[in-house]
């Protein structure tokens, strides 16, 4: 066991998957609050990795694959964006035999190795009795994992996607969409220079929440989403006709990576895939961009409009946190510390309706949180559907 000094108890916490703006103020709301309570606390570097290559040798581990957590170090990075942890989207349950680190590899021999057993020794050698991790569906579907081993999980959500399921908010979300606003109305001054039409392309693989609320706040004319797939000939109408009567001769479409065309399937980086068997998206702005201008000319007098063509991605992930992903997650690791007080665990904390809450961590895996078609997108107009906003959650759509 690692030589460290128990009080009420340890308290390890760890992030996981995509960085986003919020995450270091989560990490420092738990530590503040469990030190004034009397634990102490433990960060889990590199998220599911740092857990599963430690080697149990205090001399060579902490710092490498786990520090002691103090006021100092986190009220430094409390106010910046990213996590100081660092981040992997390493997945414990299914490690491939050639990244099994080293010291295991006699032991794990499969081309797929569930190294969950070292998970929990390891856990134990430090000392661990309740772990936040804090992280998206992925991340925290390996955290319900351990919480049917019998570790005591309480987990925060996390991702810019805002797709956990059982909660309206995830850390980076508010933060992702003020990005977006932002550098679509600066971009907005080149398109209406040249007359063009601008695309976008923006993060959400199999949810389309991050290009939904910017185009109902007015930063797009149209938004195509994963849940629904595309006319593109109807898009590129759309789009010309939404230039022809703006004063300025430019119109702007927001694209969710995981959008589909019908004739289409999903665009990719390239074929490999992530711990979670995930491939990275990416190239279907491009594509968009060269559809729209192959097929412009019918829609406007044979004559081509040209394209101007933005990534947004690291971008909108980068920097430090807004004022909702600042607020958020003090709450969220106060959340947690209060059920951890309680002696509760196996719980998700959440924000649901306006008002924080937690539910059963399960949730995380029973569920999808999608953009509700029908009530929230005319597929026709391809744009969000919106009438009455009395009694509607703070981001509207994000609430079932």
């Amino acid at each position: 066991m690692a030589n460290v000094k128990k009080t009420k108890g340890v308290i390890g916490i760890l992030t996981g998957g995509g960085d986003v703006p919020g995450l270091n103020p989560a990490i420092r709301a738990v530590t503040i609050r469990a030190l004034r309570e009397g634990y102490q606390v433990i960060g889990l570097r590199r998220g599911w990795a740092g857990i599963i290559e430690m080697q149990r040798n205090k001399e060579n581990d902490e710092g490498h694959f786990y520090q002691v957590l103090t006021e100092e170090v986190v009220n430094r990075a409390g106010r910046t964006g990213g996590t100081f942890l660092h981040t992997s989207r390493t997945r414990p349950s299914h490690v491939k035999r050639d990244t099994v680190p080293e010291h295991l590899r006699e032991t794990y021999t499969d081309e797929v190795n569930d190294l969950t057993p070292e998970v929990i020794k390891n856990l134990d050698w430090l000392g661990i009795d309740y772990l936040i991790p804090i992280g998206g569906d992925d991340t925290l579907s390996y955290g319900v994992r351990l919480y049917k081993q019998g570790v005591k999980v309480v987990a925060i959500p996390k991702t810019m996607d805002n797709d956990v399921p059982g909660t309206d908010y995830c850390i980076g979300f508010s933060t992702c969409v003020t990005r977006t606003i932002n550098m679509t109305n600066s971009l907005r001054t080149s398109a209406g220079s040249h007359e063009r039409l601008l695309v976008l392309e923006v993060f959400g693989r199999y949810a389309g929440f991050t290009a939904m609320l910017p185009t109902m706040a007015g930063s797009a004319n149209r938004c195509v989403i994963p849940e629904h797939r595309f006319d593109m000939d109807r898009l590129t109408e759309l789009l010309l006709q939404d230039r022809a009567k703006n004063p300025s001769n430019y119109a702007v479409v927001l694209v969710s990576e995981g959008a589909m065309f019908e004739g289409g399937e999903m665009m990719f980086q390239d074929r490999t895939t992530d711990a979670y068997g995930h491939a990275k998206l990416g190239g279907l702005g491009d594509l968009v961009s060269a559809e729209i201008k192959n097929r412009s000319a019918q829609f406007n007098n044979g004559k081509p409009v040209n394209i101007i063509n933005q990534k947004l991605g690291y971008l909108v992930r980068g920097g430090d946190p807004d004022a909702i992903d600042s607020v958020v997650p003090m709450a969220y690791g106060n959340l947690a510390l209060d059920l951890i007080l309680q002696g509760i665990h196996g719980r998700l904390v959440v924000l649901k309706n306006g008002r924080y809450d937690n539910m059963p961590i399960d949730v995380v895996t029973s569920s999808k949180k999608l953009v509700n078609v029908q009530k929230h997108y005319n597929t026709e107009r391809l744009r969000p559907i919106y009438s009455s906003f009395e009694m509607k959650p703070l981001f509207i759509m994000t609430s079932e």
